[in-house]
């Protein structure tokens, strides 16, 4: 099953996660204490950048009738599009700026070029993804209640369909992020309440509504009107369903690979209420997963490929993640923690892999549930129950032995075995008293 005593599948005590917990309560209080000039010269010009683009793009598609203006005009829309949604309105929206008190650049004011609300998205992700991030039942992303990413998701014929329902979630995915907030699986539940859908549901269309007006209405006539030909407002209007695409798709597999990837984590449900601040970064680090990345995909990713930094800190400026990771994999380096990454095209393939390997009942996987590259649980260590995991210290080296040494462990014997092995070499008795 899913990871049920998060401390104790990372091979840590107590106190070793008050320890973690402070020195990344560190981290934040240094990079707070620096903000400033250089971090709001980047926000503002990432803003002036994205709207001359997203200009230049609808400039282009007056000339649109043209093969070339045509996918230039797109590209130029898909580009603007996917800062516009990865690296501002995300961002901003997280409140990573909100330090400037400038209204403009404001978590309270931002309205992304999205079909999904912005109050909608903040409560959907800020709140309930960001809080129970990766928890069975609590945080809708984990399979956004259509896919079947996790075999902790009991199988149903429907999950047939798993590559089927990404593509088209991939192709649309704003639509996605809209139609979110609904929560249709409540619908024909006890606890539904219509009304409360019905307000919902008024706000989602008049957002999507707009969004249509804007992209497939306003701008395709304004091109035909300049033109005088239909052929112009033809060629506007699949330009802009072309730029769309290309945010959705991008947006689809950037979010992916930040949380479907193996080793990517799962939890089962539980009081994350009565977390302390150590458990919450702990379960934050093993639940998300960053790929590799250069400056230019750093900002078209909207710095998230530092999936993992974001996920601890939220609300810190995207511009310090590259600076963040460093301290974070030099923590996962002292403690013997996983740091989940990879390059980019591997990442978003292992997510592919998932969602289609998931579309089966688990009588046709091969792994565990305890012990595949998707799911994974404390029962990949141990054979005995009363036995709770913790590091050890190499002898030879001095080094820690923990987490990422039993899962290489576990690896090494999979691929010498054919099988799943249960390895033994990281335990010892466990401490009277409190599990950590």
């Amino acid at each position: 099953m899913a990871i049920k005593n998060i401390p104790e599948y990372a091979h840590l005590t107590e106190t070793d996660v008050v320890e973690l917990g402070e020195k990344l309560d560190a981290i934040r209080t240094d990079i707070e204490a620096s903000r400033g000039a250089r971090d709001a010269r980047y926000i503002r010009n990432t803003i002036r950048f994205q709207r001359g683009l997203e200009l230049t793009g609808r400039a282009l598609t007056v000339g649109a009738r043209k093969r070339s203006m045509w996918w230039l005009g797109a590209s130029a829309l898909g580009v603007a599009k996917i800062v516009e949604n990865m690296e501002l309105g995300h961002n901003v929206m997280h409140g990573q700026w909100d330090w400037m008190n400038d209204p403009e650049i404001h978590s309270t004011g931002w309205e992304w070029d999205n079909a999904g609300a912005s109050k909608h998205w903040k409560q959907t992700h800020n709140y309930i993804h960001h809080k129970y991030t990766n928890v069975l039942g609590m945080d809708d992303d984990v399979g956004y209640g259509v896919i079947r990413v996790t075999r902790d998701q009991r199988w149903h014929p429907i999950y047939l369909g798993n590559i089927f329902y990404n593509t088209v979630l991939a192709l649309g995915f704003e639509y996605g992020v809209a139609i979110q907030h609904l929560e249709l699986g409540k619908m024909g539940k006890k606890d539904f309440d219509r009304a409360d859908f019905n307000r919902k549901l008024a706000e989602v269309g008049d957002k999507v509504g707009r969004q249509i007006a804007k992209d497939y209405v306003l701008y395709p006539a304004l091109v035909g009107a300049v033109t005088r030909s239909r052929q112009g407002w033809r060629a506007a209007l699949t330009a802009n369903l072309m730029g769309n695409a290309i945010r959705n798709v991008w947006s689809n597999a950037i979010i992916f690979c930040g949380h479907f990837p193996d080793g990517a984590e799962k939890f089962v449900r539980q009081d994350v209420d009565n977390e302390t601040q150590g458990e919450w970064y702990l379960r934050q680090m093993l639940g998300s997963a960053n790929f590799h990345s250069g400056p230019v995909m750093e900002f078209m990713s909207g710095n998230l490929s530092y999936q993992i930094e974001h996920h601890l800190f939220p609300d810190l400026p995207s511009n310090r993640l590259r600076e963040i990771s460093v301290r974070v994999k030099a923590l996962c380096d002292e403690y013997d923690l996983p740091y989940t990454t990879g390059p980019f095209p591997a990442q978003y393939a292992k997510s592919w892999r998932t969602i289609a390997k998931l579309s089966l009942p688990n009588k046709y996987l091969r792994d565990t549930r305890d012990d595949a590259p998707e799911t994974a649980s404390e029962d990949r260590f141990r054979d005995d129950s009363a036995v709770r995991l913790v590091a050890t210290i190499d002898p030879v080296t001095g080094k820690r032995r923990g987490l990422r040494t039993a899962i290489a462990q576990a690896r090494a014997r999979r691929r010498s075995t054919g099988a799943s092995v249960a390895p033994t070499l990281l335990r010892r008795p466990a401490r009277a008293g409190r599990a950590a």
